[in-house]
C-alpha cells in the first residue's frame, strides 16, 4: 500500500508527499488541494493567503539570527498530470494515488505519481513545519494549473511577494542547477465536417496504437519515442488511398504536454478489401517496431471488428486532416547552439479527437528562442491552414534567459562542491518552467531551479529516485543556512 513511503528518509519530506498523494489534484480541478494547503499553513500559525486566481502563499519569519539574510521564495505547483494505463480504474478527481516502493524508486500503480511537482511542494511544507531548520525569511508560493496553461504563474500579481531569491523545485535531475528554460505556446486547430451516412457493403474496424512510453513533451522529446498520433495518421494516409478506407472516428493523446502513448481510429473498409487492411496493419506494426524497436519495445498495433458507427467523416475533411497531421512538424526541430545537448525548439502533436462534426487537434510548441518559436508558429499555422482548418494560438509564455552572474548560483555551486565533492551541472531545460513567467512579474528575483531525480513524468511510468530525494533535501538545508546577506 502507498503508506509504506512514509518510512523513507527524509521522513519529513515523504510524510508530506504521502499526504499530497491522498488529495486529488488534477490540473484545473485543484479546489481540494488548495483547501488542504490553506489548512496546512494556518495550522502552523503562519500567514497564509490565496490570490484571486488560486495561488497559495505561506510566509514564515526568519529563525533567530538569520533576519539579515535575503528572503527565499520556495516555488512549486499544486496540480499534477492525470494519466493512467488502459485497464487502470482510477478517478483523478476522487481517488488517492497509490504509490509504492520499487527498489530505489517510488512509483504509482497504473497512474502518474504526482512527484512532478509534489516532491517540491512536500519539501517546502517540511521546511515550513520544522521547528529546528535554520533559515532566513521564507515565503512558499504554490501555483495552480501549471500543467495545462501555467495559469497561476501568468496571473501572479506583482508586489505580493517580498523575497529576493526564487528556488523553483520543479526540475528532475539531482545534481543539476537550471538557469534557463524554454517558452511555449499552444496551437488549437479545428476541422469542421459533415457527418456522412455509412453505406452498405463496408465493415467497421477499430485500429489501436498502444504500448508506447509517452512522457514529457519537453524533457523527453529528444529520446526518439513514438508519437501515437503520428503513427496512426501515417497508416491512415496509406490505407485511405490504397484500400478506399473511410474514417469514422479518431482519438489520440490526452494532455497537450505529454507525448501521445495511445491512439485509435474507427474505420470502414469495403468488404472486398478486409484482408488487405488486416495485412496492412501487420505490415505497419512490423515497420514501426523495426523503426522504433529500441525506444518502444512494447509497441502494439491491433485491428478488431467493431460496432457500426452512426456516421463517418466526409471524405474531403478526412483527407485534409490526414494530410495536415502527416505534414505537421513533430519532435525536435533544432538543438541549441549555445548550450551543448539542449533542445532549442520542438513541437508535439499532442491530441487529435473527433466529436459531433468537429475534429480537434492540439500541439504544444516550445523554444528557448522567441523568434524560433514565432517561426514554428507560422509553420504549424501554414500546414493546417492549407488543409482548411481554423487555427488559433494561446497560452504564450516566455522563456527564461540564463544569468550566469547570479549570486545564488555561485553560492549553490560552492555549497554543492563542498558537500558532495563535485561541481553541479549548470543547464537550461527544454520545458516550460514557471520561472520565465514569474521573473516577468518579479524582475528583481535571482532564480534557480533544481530537484530530485525523476523519470517519465506525465506518464504512468513516472517514478522518483529515493536516494536523490535525500541528497536534494540535504542540499536544500545547506542553502538555507548559507543564504546570502541582504
Amino acid at each position: 500500500m502507498s503508506k509504506e513511503i512514509v518510512n523513507l528518509e527524509p521522513k519529513e519530506v515523504w510524510e508530506n508527499f504521502y499526504k499530497l498523494t491522498q488529495v486529488p489534484r488534477p490540473s484545473k480541478k485543484e479546489e481540494k488541494i488548495q483547501a488542504f494547503m490553506i489548512d496546512f499553513g494556518k495550522s502552523l500559525g503562519l500567514v497564509t493567503e490565496k490570490d484571486p486566481i488560486g495561488n497559495i502563499l505561506i510566509r514564515k519569519p526568519a529563525t533567530p539570527g538569520m533576519e539579515n539574510r535575503k528572503g527565499i521564495v520556495f516555488q512549486g505547483h499544486l496540480d499534477m498530470v492525470p494519466q493512467k494505463n488502459n485497464g487502470t480504474v482510477h478517478d483523478f478527481e476522487k481517488d488517492p494515488i497509490d504509490a509504492w516502493i520499487d527498489g530505489e524508486w517510488v512509483r504509482a500503480r497504473g497512474t502518474t505519481l504526482g512527484a512532478d511537482n509534489g516532491l517540491g511542494v512536500a519539501s517546502a511544507m517540511a521546511v515550513l513545519a520544522s521547528k529546528d531548520i535554520v533559515h532566513g525569511p521564507l515565503e512558499a508560493l504554490f501555483t495552480c494549473d501549471e500543467e495545462t496553461g501555467m495559469t497561476g504563474a501568468l496571473g501572479l500579481q506583482p508586489n505580493w511577494l517580498k523575497g529576493d531569491i526564487l528556488l523553483n523545485m520543479d526540475s528532475e535531475e539531482e545534481g543539476e542547477l537550471y538557469v534557463g528554460c524554454a517558452g511555449g505556446i499552444n496551437a488549437d486547430i479545428e476541422f469542421e465536417y459533415d457527418e456522412v451516412i455509412v453505406p452498405d457493403g463496408v465493415t467497421p474496424f477499430k485500429l489501436v496504437i498502444s504500448g508506447l512510453k509517452g512522457g514529457h513533451s519537453g524533457l523527453d522529446i529528444n529520446l526518439g519515442r513514438g508519437n501515437a498520433n503520428k503513427l496512426i495518421i501515417r497508416f491512415l494516409k496509406h490505407v485511405t488511398r490504397e484500400f478506399d478506407v473511410r474514417l469514422a472516428e479518431i482519438n489520440g493523446g490526452g494532455m497537450r504536454n505529454a507525448i501521445p502513448r495511445e491512439a485509435y481510429a474507427v474505420v470502414l473498409v469495403p468488404d472486398d478489401n478486409i484482408s488487405q487492411l488486416k495485412s496492412a496493419v501487420s505490415h505497419y506494426e512490423a515497420i514501426y517496431k523495426y523503426e522504433l524497436g529500441n525506444a518502444e519495445p512494447t509497441l502494439s498495433f491491433t485491428i478488431a471488428e467493431t460496432d457500426v458507427p452512426e456516421s463517418m467523416i466526409e471524405e474531403r475533411v478526412q483527407d485534409d486532416l490526414i494530410d495536415s497531421a502527416y505534414a505537421c512538424p513533430n519532435g525536435v526541430i533544432r538543438m541549441s547552439d549555445g548550450m551543448a545537448g539542449m533542445v532549442e525548439t520542438s513541437t508535439n502533436l499532442s491530441t487529435i479527437k473527433s466529436r459531433k462534426g468537429v475534429i480537434f487537434v492540439k500541439c504544444l510548441l516550445r523554444s528557448s528562442v522567441d523568434t524560433a518559436k514565432d517561426d514554428l508558429v507560422e509553420m504549424v499555422d501554414s500546414v493546417f491552414a492549407l488543409g482548411g482548418a481554423m487555427v488559433a494560438f494561446d497560452g504564450n509564455y516566455p522563456g527564461w534567459k540564463p544569468n550566469m552572474d547570479s549570486q545564488i548560483l555561485a553560492r549553490m555551486k560552492e555549497i554543492y562542491q563542498q558537500k558532495f565533492g563535485r561541481t553541479p551541472a549548470v543547464l537550461g531545460i527544454h520545458a516550460g518552467l514557471e520561472c520565465g513567467i514569474l521573473g516577468a512579474a518579479y524582475p528583481n528575483w535571482d532564480m534557480i531551479s533544481f530537484g530530485p531525480t525523476m523519470r517519465s513524468p506525465h506518464s504512468p511510468d513516472e517514478r522518483v529516485n529515493i536516494p536523490s530525494v535525500q541528497k536534494f533535501w540535504d542540499f536544500l538545508l545547506e542553502i538555507l543556512k548559507n543564504t546570502p546577506e541582504k
